[in-house]
């Protein structure tokens, strides 16, 4: 049997995730992650914390399946995405802990870029909006405020990475030092229509370009791991940022295509093939998960609370005393009974971004009950992505590109049939859960096997791509325009003074 090892590095926790060359899987291994939180707005990690656990996961996932080092193909890694870490490229100690992506510190160099002008430059040569969830500002912080770290950068004694970099540095016993097009996509520093680093942008942030990792494609030869690892060296064959390895694991590979990935929060991305579309409907413009050189592209919106209204109703309202419990309470009642739950607890994102709204609850009668707030609740995270789509849908439609059809989705809150059943009524469109909902390991497992041979092209990860279930609409789009209509009516209604 042939495996493929997938390295899934995310905000809350370190998983590995075994899987045979059809893309089963055969085993997983998962440890928690500490959150630093020094001051309010702040996030850190420790990276020696995230390097610790991965490798843990790594060990304890090949002892699971019963298998040895030598039966592994390749390895793809995939990560949270923007996290930055700065290094000592002699030691190999961390200057200063993760910035993660959560992270709002570099908020005011943002502010001074955008007073420079530099906004629609920016957006030109990356995609991004100018935003301190980016790595760029967060490098740019780190140089300014840890002792010696810009003269130790002007001596070329530091490197930058992402988290993907830091892991296959340690992997590699600092032999290698490289990203790839996606998570360097990610940090406003890169130009995504040429795949370099940007003299401009370097300049512009005061960044020495002998911190930055060489770029790759998402499949290529990263390099071999060190074989005391365990037990035997394996090429690292595949790398990219978790949403848009998603993308690639649910077989997205052409324009028109999108997944929706219903975690925390919800991220929706639209692969928009070799075309470059600036949105003009509030999403930002990435690179997708490339198998070649060529730059391929993807429209990408987050929403800030999905699932994460569902641990509201548990922690907050103690409505349900598990998150398993809601699709029931929320089935006792046919409807929400005029009950609309817009969870702006920390902002709108996209397409709205409005970070001054707040989270409301309209429609309330005498005869409202926690069944009716706990669908409404559900019912919010589909509205959320109907209204991502729908500026995907208008974004398309004015580049003259392809539309979506279907959606592919994944994270924790797609095994909730009620909610794919009312995302695939207000979407008028089909939603397709696959048989494996693992997408963004299985998006680097693929890209790994990819590039050493295990599979000849993406025809053929097309071909093992299965769908576990297909929700179709099954109310009239009247009907769903009806309900997007008192949505945008109850998110107008959250930033009323």
């Amino acid at each position: 049997m042939t495996y493929l090892l997938a390295l899934d590095q995310g905000t809350s926790s370190s998983r590995s995730i075994v899987f045979d060359a059809q893309g089963r899987i055969v085993a997983m291994a998962q440890e928690e992650l500490t959150q630093f939180y020094p001051q309010p707005g702040w996030v850190e990690h420790d990276p020696l914390e995230i390097w610790r656990t991965q490798l843990a996961t790594a060990r304890d996932v090949l002892a699971k399946a019963g298998i040895s080092a030598q039966q592994v193909h390749a390895i793809g890694i995939t990560n949270q995405r923007e996290t930055t870490v700065v290094w000592n490229r002699k030691t190999g100690q961390p200057i200063h802990k993760a910035i993660v992506w959560q992270d709002r510190r570099a908020e005011p160099a943002c502010a001074a870029l955008r007073e420079r002008g530099m906004a629609n430059t920016i957006r030109q040569k990356t995609g991004l909006l100018v935003d301190a969830y980016f790595s760029g500002t967060k490098l740019q912080w780190i140089l300014d405020n840890v002792p010696d770290a810009r003269a130790q950068a002007a001596h070329g004694e530091l490197a930058f990475g992402t988290v993907d970099s830091w892991l296959l540095w340690q992997l590699t016993n600092g032999r290698v030092h490289a990203t790839d097009v996606s998570n360097a996509a990610r940090t406003m520093l890169f130009n995504v229509h040429s795949n370099t680093w940007d003299a401009e942008l370097l300049q512009a942030l005061n960044i020495p370009e002998g911190l930055m990792p060489q770029v790759l494609p998402s499949a290529a030869h990263f390099g071999e791991i060190e074989p005391g690892l365990l037990g035997h060296s394996i090429p690292v064959g595949g790398m990219a940022g978790d949403q848009q390895s998603a993308l690639f694991g649910q077989a997205c590979f052409s324009a028109g295509m999108a997944k929706n990935t219903y975690g925390t929060g919800c991220f929706m991305l639209m692969h928009t093939g070799t075309q470059f579309h600036t949105s003009t409907n509030g999403l930002i413009t990435t690179s997708a998960a490339q198998p070649g050189t060529h730059p391929e592209f993807a429209l990408e919106g987050s929403v800030f609370v999905g699932g994460a209204v569902v641990q509201w109703l548990r922690d907050g309202l103690g409505a349900i005393r598990s998150s398993a419990e809601v699709q029931a309470l929320a089935q006792s009642v046919p409807d929400s009974g005029g009950v609309m739950l817009v969870p702006a607890f920390t902002g709108l994102g996209a397409p709205y971004w409005n970070p001054e709204a707040r989270g409301t609850m309209t429609g309330l009668t005498r005869g409202s009950t926690l069944a009716h707030i706990a669908r409404a609740a559900l019912e919010s995270i589909a509205f959320q992505s109907a209204a991502l789509l729908q500026a995907m849908a208008r974004d398309a439609q004015q580049a003259g590109a392809a539309a979506v059809t279907e959606l592919r989705v994944d994270g924790g809150a797609c095994v909730n049939d009620l909610l794919m059943q009312f995302q695939a009524d207000l979407l008028g469109i089909s939603v397709l859960r696959p048989r494996v909902t693992e997408t963004t390991a299985l998006g680097a497992a693929y890209l790994a096997g990819l590039s050493t041979g295990l599979y000849p092209d993406t025809a053929a990860l097309s071909q093992l791509w299965q769908a576990e279930r297909r929700f179709e609409p099954q109310i009239s789009r009247a009907q769903a325009q009806e309900q997007m209509q008192r949505w945008e009516h109850a998110v107008r209604q959250t930033t009323a003074a």
